[in-house]
C-alpha cells in the first residue's frame, strides 16, 4: 500500500532515471492533458511531498499521486496498456506512470498549490515535530487512528502506519486523540517508523525482517499478539480496515 516512504522511494527512482536528462517522448493519457507534449525539454527536479510526487521539466510540473494502486516504474511494463497513464521517455530509459490515483499537468511556478494544505512531510525538509503534534491534538474528540491518516496534521501516514502506531502506543485505534499524553512523542515515533522504511522495498515496523513478522498487527486477524498472544481483531466497517489487540490497546 502506497505510503509516504513508498513515495519517496519512488521519487529517488524517478530522480535517478530521469533527471538531467531530455524528455524523447511524452505521453500523456488523460483526456484533458492529451495535448501536452514535453519532449525536447530537461527533467530538472523530483520531488516528494507526503504522498504527492511532482517532476519539474521546464515551466511545467508534473504532478501524481499513487492513491491505493498506483505506481511508477522504469525500463519496461509488460501489463495491460489500458493501466498506463502517462509515459516519459529518454534517450537512455522510460518511465510509466501506471494506475495513477492523480495526474495534472501544472505550472512549475505553482505546483506546490495542490499540497498547501498538507501538515509538515515526515520525510521532508519540513519536517516540524512541534507543530505535528499541535496539529495532532487540535481536535481531541476524533478517533486517533482517524487523525493519523489526516493528512493535514502531518503527511505521509497511511493505514499500515496508523494500525502499527495505535499498537506501539498502546491506543485502539477509536481512542479519543485526547488521550495521547505525549503528542510530541507519537509524531516523533511515526517520523521514525516512516524514515527507518524510506528505502527499504518491504516495510518493518516490528524490527524481526523474517517474512510474515513485520507487523505487529496489520494484517493479522485471529493470529495471536505477538506481545500477549491474544487474537488480533478486524474492523472493516469504516473507511479503512483497523486491526488491533483487545488486550495491549486500551
Amino acid at each position: 500500500m502506497p505510503e509516504g516512504d513508498t513515495v519517496y522511494r519512488t521519487a529517488t527512482k524517478l530522480r535517478e532515471a530521469l533527471v538531467g536528462r531530455t524528455l524523447t517522448r511524452c505521453d500523456v493519457r488523460v483526456p484533458r492533458y492529451a495535448a501536452v507534449d514535453l519532449t525536447g525539454q530537461r527533467v530538472d527536479e523530483v520531488l516528494s511531498r507526503g504522498k504527492h510526487l511532482f517532476i519539474r521539466v521546464g515551466a511545467a510540473s508534473i504532478h501524481s499521486h499513487l492513491k491505493m494502486d498506483g505506481s511508477w516504474v522504469i525500463g519496461s511494463f509488460r501489463g495491460p496498456q489500458h493501466r498506463i497513464r502517462i509515459v516519459l521517455g529518454t534517450a537512455d530509459t522510460v518511465a510509466f506512470g501506471i494506475d495513477l490515483g492523480v495526474l495534472e499537468v501544472l505550472e512549475r511556478a505553482d505546483d506546490q498549490d495542490a499540497v498547501a494544505h498538507l501538515g509538515p512531510d515526515l520525510l521532508g525538509p519540513d519536517w516540524d515535530p512541534q507543530l505535528a503534534g499541535q496539529n495532532l491534538i487540535a481536535q481531541p474528540d476524533r478517533e486517533l487512528a482517524d487523525v493519523l491518516l489526516d493528512q493535514r496534521v502531518m503527511a505521509g501516514v497511511g493505514n499500515v502506519y496508523a494500525n502499527e502506531l495505535c499498537f506501539v502506543l498502546g491506543k485502539r485505534p477509536d481512542s479519543p486523540v485526547g488521550e495521547v499524553s505525549d503528542p510530541l512523542r507519537v509524531v516523533q515515533r511515526a517520523r521514525d517508523m516512516l524514515w527507518l522504511n524510506r528505502n527499504r522495498a518491504s516495510r518493518i515496523i516490528t524490527g524481526n525482517t523474517r517474512r510474515g513478522q513485520q507487523f505487529w498487527v496489520y494484517g493479522r486477524s485471529a493470529e495471536p499478539c505477538r506481545r500477549c498472544r491474544t487474537p488480533i481483531r478486524r474492523d472493516d466497517s469504516g473507511d479503512r480496515i483497523r486491526y488491533w489487540c483487545p488486550n495491549c490497546q486500551r
